[in-house]
């Protein structure tokens, strides 16, 4: 057994950054916004001293997780990105790297934060994964599982000699009580699937973006929530859909059932408002029902 230490390092509400560290290497679980960047690398300072940070993982390409990663670099240029394939193809998209920063100064400016260097354009991926990937981070030993379901390029890293999960939103995000909310925003079936991979794992604990390491008792209740939560809203909205009620009228019962509580704390509203219409229009899609405008 390894004597881990899990730190939430964030700066800022909504941020996601978490570090771990066995007292030989350390490592960056996701990293936040670009304007908390500076100061999510302060708080890591602070816990590590003159010790480096090793590496940085990344669960998927969204502003709120990957963009903080180019501000510890610039205290650890030496630090090692890793994330999914996908991730990094996203990445190297200039395109993509606009919308991205985009949210972020919009959420910025909501959080009364107008100026910040912006470092946006390094972002890099130093050790792009597949699935089943292993990553040897000093003495620990992760293996890399895509999960894709709430973007592509969502990773979740496994250390079996913990029985620790480092998951993603894919899964499911959870506000610490009884509340799962899925979290699917290119595939439903590909979500379901992604839940089943962890289900088959060997866990004790889990460790999630946005909110922390869950103890045992939290983690069996999430993972024994999070598909019937994903299955239970998926029919939902179909039921609605096909009742005849608009877009807008789903995503506000959506909005309605989860948008409440630390989910409400942890979620910027401009990105929920996105994502729910994404994911209304993706039930749609994928069970072939027409939308009522």
């Amino acid at each position: 057994m390894l004597n881990l230490t899990i730190t939430d390092v964030r700066a800022q509400k909504g941020d996601s950054a978490f570090l771990i560290d066995d007292g030989k290497t350390a490592i960056l679980y996701d990293s936040g916004f670009a304007f908390t960047g500076y100061a999510v690398a302060d708080n890591i300072k602070a816990i590590l001293g003159d010790r480096p940070l090793d590496y940085i993982f990344l669960t998927h390409s969204h502003y709120d997780h990957a963009l903080g990663s180019v501000y510890a670099l610039k205290y650890w240029p030496d630090a090692k990105v890793v994330a999914g394939e996908y991730a990094a193809k996203i990445f190297s998209k200039p395109t993509a790297k606009n919308v991205m920063r985009d949210l972020d100064k919009k959420f910025a400016a909501a959080c009364g934060v107008d100026e910040y260097e912006d470092l946006i354009d390094n972002l890099r991926v130093d050790i792009p994964v597949q699935d089943n990937d292993k990553i040897q981070a000093g003495d620990m030993l992760f293996t890399a599982i895509n999960l894709p379901g709430h973007t592509k390029c969502s990773v979740g890293y496994y250390l079996e000699s913990e029985r620790l999960l480092l998951s993603c939103e894919t899964i499911g995000v959870y506000d610490g009580d009884q509340i799962v909310m899925p979290s699917y925003l290119v595939g439903y079936e590909m979500t379901l699937d992604s839940i089943s991979k962890v289900e088959a794992l060997d866990i004790k604990s889990i460790l999630l973006p946005h909110f922390g390491l869950l103890s045992e008792e939290k983690t069996r209740f999430y993972l024994q929530n999070a598909r019937r939560s994903a299955t239970e809203t998926c029919d939902e909205i179909a039921k609605l859909l096909r009742a005849g009620n608009t877009k807008e009228q789903v995503v506000e019962f959506f909005k309605d059932k989860f948008y409440k509580d630390n989910i409400r704390v942890i979620y910027p509203i401009d990105a929920m408002n996105l994502n729910t219409n994404i994911t209304v229009d993706l039930i749609a899609r994928e069970l072939g029902i027409e939308i009522t405008e």
